[in-house]
This record gives structure tokens, C-alpha cells and sequence, in this order.
């Protein structure tokens, strides 16, 4: 049995073995756990060997680095079928992109269930029931599928109606409750700057030289990689070097010390997904606190109406980093998430924003 360490090695040095008996074989552990989750075998260029070379050429540019920074009680398997999980997250945001069908269901799916919030997920669809005073039936679907995890027929053999049944009942109880509490409550955005782990991409400077394989690898294998490389070509845009201004980053894993993060939340200060949940779990942010600064975060409401009532609370934002030009706002796409605005609405609410040398836009802002 090979230590963790040997095999990093392997990885690092290009040993085709090693990446046959290992990588592949880890990569394709994690592909089969998401596969069922996410359904990816059936969606465009989300295929196994696409996955896996994108997921060798990130840790190849960090010369696997990533895999040595694990937690010395995780094995390297499970570490990496944790970081595989990013990559699929990643992919899947270029899929929505393209293809536009990513689901509400989907969000559901990409809750963290090591986290207490998923609990917290299953606490709010049974409160999310008992507001809503349900029949039994319509309760039984809800908690079934969304907390138990359920299929419709194992549904269907219990209560005593078909299948599609099920799916028709689910489908209007998910429109008119489920999606509009989370729409009110959570930012269940994926195009937001959320903050991942280091496993996942940081913003670089775009190099004109493609990333390749090692020898050892075969040629199939490395125009595989090309293809993926040219299937995700809508992140060159991420990485051209852009101008001496600085931007946010596109992905946010840590912060210096003076920086803040700033991100889009609602009243409520209900931090339940994407960067409110990143801010949240990282950089300090406190549930039921909805504006203002808290930890290395703060946060700007933006579920609340039109633009008209972001408005206030981006002045306030502006006049608070004014007041601490010891600190550094790093601003994220606040808003043009679930929220529903486009950056053509919200970017000029941060006008005033670009003469204040501490507070940093994203790109395009």
C-alpha cells in the first residue's frame, strides 16, 4: 500500500502508472458520486475524461500543491473527491451559461451535508410546510424528496398515487413555496463571487501557452484536454490581464489582513447559499445580521425590491469604507444573482465608489 505522499509524487512527476491506479481512479469514484447527483453523463461535455483533465490541469498549474495541503486525519482519496466536487460546481456554472438549465433542483443538490446548515435545510422545509399548512399528502412529497432524499416511486408506493403523480404535485408546491421563501431568504445564485476552497481555480493571469499533459499520457488523452480547454473557452476572458486598476477576483478563497468582503444578502440576514454563505462560513458574517460589516464581511441587502431600495445601502457602504481607508472592500457582483438585476443596473449605484482608492470592483464595474 502506497503512502499519500508517494503518490503526490507520482502525480508530480508524470508517471503514467500513477495516474492510471490513482488519479483516475479517484477522479472517477467522484464522478460517479456527483454523476448521480447532478446527472453530468447526460449533459454536454460533462463527461468523465472532460472533468478529469480539467481537474489535472489545475493541480498540474499548482504542481499539486493543493494535495498536499489537506488536513493530515483526510486521506488523499477522499481530498480528492472533495476538490472534484469544485470542478464539477465550475463546470456546471459554465453549463448553465451555455445551456441555461441549470435547476432549482441543482442548488438543492449543491448544499454542503457535511455542514450543520444542511440540518438547518431540513429545520426550514418542515417550517416551510407547517407555515404553509399542508395536507399530508403535499407534506409527505416535501419531506420525502427534499429531506429524506426519497425517489418519486418510493413516494408513489406509500401515499397510493403514480409516480408522475408526485412530480406533478412536487413541481407546484416547489413553485409556489418552496422557490419563493428561498428567493426571499437565500442567495442561491451560482454566478456570484462565492468563495471556494483552495482546490478550486484562482483568478490568474491568462497564459497564451496551453497546459499540457505529460509525456507519458497519451495523445487521446491530451486532445481531450485541449477540448475541454476549448469547450470552457469563457474563462480566458477571466484571466486576460486586464488594466493596472485593481478588480475583485472572480473566486475569493482567503483574505489579508484589512480586507473585507463584500457580498449581497437580504434582510433578514438569512446567509444560506453562495456568497452570502461563503461569508458566512468564512470571512465572519452573522446570521440574522443583514447589513453592514460583520468578521472580514459586510453586507449589502439586495432581495428587498427594485434598485431604488439597494440605493441606500450602497451610499451607506460607500460612506462607511471612506471612513476606514485602513480596510480594503473587496466588492463582489452583489445583486445580479437571484436577486435579478443585471450589472448595467447596479454597477452605476458604486458610481461614487470609484473614487475611494479602498473600495474594489469587479471587473467591468
Amino acid at each position: 500500500m502506497l503512502s499519500d505522499s508517494i503518490i503526490i509524487e507520482g502525480f508530480r512527476r508524470g508517471d503514467e502508472w500513477f495516474f492510471r491506479h490513482y488519479f483516475y481512479e479517484y477522479c472517477r469514484t467522484a464522478y460517479h458520486i456527483f454523476d448521480k447527483r447532478y446527472e453530468l453523463s447526460k449533459k454536454e461535455n460533462l463527461d468523465f475524461m472532460s472533468l478529469a483533465h480539467q481537474y489535472a490541469i489545475y493541480l498540474m498549474e499548482h504542481d499539486w500543491k493543493p494535495l498536499e495541503d489537506r488536513s493530515p486525519n483526510v486521506s488523499l482519496r477522499t481530498w480528492m473527491i472533495n476538490g472534484f466536487r469544485y470542478i464539477v460546481l465550475d463546470a456546471l456554472k459554465w453549463y448553465k451559461r451555455e445551456y441555461g438549465t441549470l435547476t432549482f433542483e441543482d442548488y438543492l443538490k449543491s448544499f454542503d451535508t457535511s455542514q450543520d446548515l444542511r440540518l438547518n435545510f431540513n429545520k426550514l422545509i418542515l417550517d416551510i410546510c407547517d407555515a404553509a399548512k399542508l395536507d399530508r399528502i403535499s407534506r409527505t412529497i416535501l419531506v420525502m424528496l427534499l429531506v429524506e432524499g426519497y425517489k418519486s416511486k418510493d413516494i408513489a408506493a406509500k401515499i397510493g398515487i403514480t409516480p408522475s403523480a408526485v412530480s406533478q404535485r412536487f413541481q407546484t408546491l416547489k413553485n409556489k413555496y418552496i422557490i419563493p421563501y428561498f428567493k426571499e431568504y437565500f442567495d442561491m445564485d451560482f454566478d456570484t463571487q462565492e468563495v471556494m476552497e483552495e482546490e478550486v481555480m484562482e483568478k490568474r493571469d491568462y497564459c497564451d501557452v496551453l497546459p499540457t499533459f505529460p509525456a507519458s499520457i497519451s495523445h487521446d488523452e491530451s486532445t481531450s484536454a485541449l477540448d475541454v480547454i476549448h469547450h470552457i473557452d469563457y474563462q480566458r476572458k477571466k484571466y486576460i490581464p486586464m488594466e493596472k486598476k485593481r478588480t475583485t477576483p472572480e473566486f475569493i478563497h482567503t483574505l489579508a489582513p484589512g480586507e473585507i468582503f463584500v457580498f449581497g444578502s437580504n434582510l433578514r440576514g438569512m446567509h444560506g447559499g453562495g456568497a452570502a454563505y461563503a461569508a458566512y462560513r468564512k470571512f465572519g458574517a452573522i446570521m440574522g445580521q443583514g447589513v453592514g460589516l460583520q468578521g472580514q464581511s459586510y453586507a449589502i441587502p439586495t432581495m428587498q425590491g427594485g434598485v431604488e431600495t439597494i440605493k441606500p445601502y450602497v451610499d451607506e457602504f460607500i460612506e462607511f469604507a471612506k471612513e476606514h481607508p485602513e480596510l480594503t472592500f473587496l466588492v463582489t457582483r452583489i445583486g445580479c444573482g437571484i436577486a435579478g438585476f443585471s450589472d448595467s443596473e447596479i454597477s452605476p449605484l458604486f458610481a461614487k465608489a470609484h473614487e475611494v482608492e479602498n473600495i474594489i470592483l469587479p471587473e467591468g464595474w
